[in-house]
């Protein structure tokens, strides 16, 4: 059963969430606070606690602000590549997106459907379950980028770049597909899974931060207005 860490600092919202992804099969570890939440992960990344599948973070906590509990778990090497699903109030739009600069794999908004959201976070594990067991043994490259499937790992110029899981794959898709025109919904499709119900902002805040890690090579990830982005010019 895949194990959920869920963080909610509402307690009737916490317990109903708990009960309904138990029902749903999963191990849900629930915490109410940053701290205790930041805690956990400790735990978990030095093996005292089961391995986390996927977290449920609520942004609005009491003690620690939910982006600096994102940020630990994607600073943190055994947490790095953890699924974050945010959960939001419809009126913290910027949060939104820095939860997604971070690194944050989606974002739900309250009040949301709890049907919805078990469909979002089947979506993200089936999809982090496919990169873990393809083993793929291939190296992708295009001008000065290259990348190694096998061992999930990104250069430029022959030096490794520091990516999040997310980032990689969708680093990975471009190369597959070089000098095609990829639509921000192919993306969404491909990348983040035939399910994803998310918005294809998501996509946007990730191509800006791909491009950050890459340096002068970002040049090579075009905009194609009102359609998406393609990797390389038609032209070169």
């Amino acid at each position: 059963m895949p194990h959920l860490l869920l963080v909610e600092d509402d307690a009737d919202i916490r317990t109903g969430l708990e009960q309904h992804l138990k029902r749903e099969g999963f191990t849900v570890s629930a915490f109410e606070s940053g701290r205790e939440a930041l805690k956990f992960i400790g735990q978990s990344s030095s093996g005292q606690v089961p391995r986390l599948d996927v977290a449920l973070l609520d942004l609005t906590l009491p003690d620690v602000d939910g982006l600096d509990v994102l940020r630990a778990i994607r600073a943190d090497g055994p947490t790095r590549t953890l699924p974050v699903v945010l959960v939001t109030a419809r009126n913290e739009e910027i949060d939104r997106v820095l939860g997604l600069e971070l690194g944050a794999d989606d974002y739900i908004s309250k009040p949301f459907s709890s049907r919805e959201l078990v469909a979002r976070l089947r979506a993200i594990l089936r999809r982090a379950a496919f990169i873990d067991q393809t083993g793929k043994q291939q190296q992708l490259s295009f001008g000065n980028i290259t990348v190694d499937l096998d061992m999930h790992i990104a250069r430029v110029d022959g030096e490794s770049l520091d990516f999040t899981r997310r980032e990689f794959e969708l680093l990975a898709y471009f190369l597959q597909n070089p000098r095609r025109v990829l639509s921000r919904e192919k993306i969404l499709q491909q990348v983040w899974g035939l399910e994803y119900l998310g918005e294809s902002r998501t996509i946007d805040a990730h191509v800006r931060r791909v491009r950050a890690k890459l340096g002068d090579a970002a040049a090579l990830i075009e905009t194609v207005v009102g359609v998406g982005y393609r990797l390389g010019s038609v032209d070169a």
